[in-house]
């Protein structure tokens, strides 16, 4: 997502709660910007720099969290612009955090397993006085996971001792959480019920378009589908697949297995990755990556309902259009807060040294989601405001208060 995309909605909230241009101002700038070089040794001996980001938003309501991503793309206006979606987002979830992100500008696909253990670990070297369990939490993005949590934790307790709660999206063997997997997914389930329900809808019956097949769009699928949605169409980087009487969600996955893309799959039909967002269904996921919903889609799209499981996956004009269509937007900052709400979970249990069983981790969240969408939803209809800047205005009052508490 762009800056210009989260700083356009930000203002937006700000100015209709008046918060003045000083406080905006104080709210809108990043407590601290750090950029490293990564130079590591390739496996070919040639030996090659990295530029790394950790951006710190806000620290107002507790250390900050966010992913690290490792993307050919990552620079320091998209790291910049997803650290202060993290400070709302666990603001509108609740959760005692401020905001943060992570990034390296490299290419996963073309690096080696011991190539990013390097990258990794020489990334550490780099940071590993400003992050920590109390200070800065990572976790997985774009491209990382919990091979690569593990490294994180490990070369930290090199530094500080042994330290399992710097890091979230662990491993279960290395003090990870029972949910993490998941997490994401469900709490877009959980969302989708509660919208669904306010829209005279459920979820059986339903149909859901799903662009992105990775964690988030795959979980997603797979926890609608068992909850009775029909999944009418789903695309990811290599095709796309339709069918309007409802996709096979099992025989998908074992395709996806087998194939490593739902492209081909036999109980649909191909079809491109625009006409997934322009499906004729009642919610539209776009799970994949920011800026997905352009104006142009935008005019195009037939859901009553666009749930966002990716970061910032509409643009700002996007936006307005989809309001003035009546369509329901369900912003990233509320309906995406669930792989947070359990990273938050597992901090909590590597804090304590206790271990939570998997029910306990999906009540507890179904708990939070629940909560976040009922305050969002009655800050929408007193103010009579769309779903994202009710969020919005949630998320900054939280912030704004504990700002002004701790003293500026």
């Amino acid at each position: 997502m762009s800056a210009e995309g989260t700083d356009y909605f930000f203002r937006k909230a700000a100015r209709i709660m008046d918060v003045g241009e000083r406080i905006e101002t104080l709210l809108a700038t990043p407590l601290r910007e750090v950029k490293v070089q990564v130079s590591i040794e390739l496996d070919s001996g040639e030996i090659r720099t990295f530029s790394g980001y950790r951006i710190q938003h806000d620290n107002s309501r507790g250390p900050m969290k966010g992913g690290l991503r490792y993307h050919p793309l990552v620079d320091h206006s998209e790291v910049v612009s997803l650290a202060s979606l993290m400070t709302w987002k666990t603001a509108v979830a609740n959760l005692p955090y401020g905001g943060a992100k992570g990034g390296v500008t490299c290419d996963p696909s073309q690096m080696s397993v011991k190539e990013l253990e390097r990258l990794t670990r020489k990334y550490v070297d780099q940071i590993q006085d400003l992050i920590g369990p109390t200070r800065d939490i990572p976790a997985p993005d774009v491209n990382t996971n919990p091979q690569v949590m593990a490294w994180i934790m490990d070369q930290y307790s090199r530094y500080h001792g042994h330290s399992p709660a710097v890091v979230t999206g662990k491993p279960l063997e290395l003090y990870g959480s029972k949910g993490r997997d998941s997490a994401t997914g469900r709490g877009l389930l959980y969302i989708c019920r509660e919208i669904l329900r306010d829209l005279g809808l459920s979820v059986k019956g339903s149909r859901f378009a799903i662009q992105g097949f990775g964690n988030v769009g795959s979980h997603t699928a797979r926890l609608l589908a068992e909850d009775g949605g029909l999944i009418v169409a789903v695309s990811d980087v290599h095709g796309a697949v339709k069918n309007p009487a409802g996709l096979d969600v099992p025989s998908l996955f074992d395709h996806v297995k087998r194939t490593g893309t739902v492209k081909g799959f036999g109980n649909g039909t191909a079809c491109s990755q625009e006409e997934v967002l322009t499906a004729d269904c009642e919610v539209l996921v776009p799970a994949a990556l920011s800026d997905a919903i352009t104006a142009q889609v935008a005019k195009e799209i037939r859901a009553k309902v666009v749930l966002e499981g990716a970061n910032g996956p509409t643009a700002a004009d996007a936006d307005e259009l989809l309001e003035q269509r009546g369509i329901f937007v369900v912003p990233d900052i509320l309906a995406n807060a669930g792989g947070v709400t359990v990273s938050y979970f597992e901090w909590v249990q590597n804090m304590q040294h206790l271990t939570w069983d998997e029910e306990r981790v999906h009540a507890e969240l179904e708990k939070i989601m629940k909560d976040a969408y009922e305050r969002v939803a009655q800050i929408s209809r007193a103010r009579k405001v769309p779903l994202r800047t009710a969020a919005y205005i949630l998320a900054i009052g939280r912030v704004g208060k504990a700002t002004v508490l701790r003293g500026i």
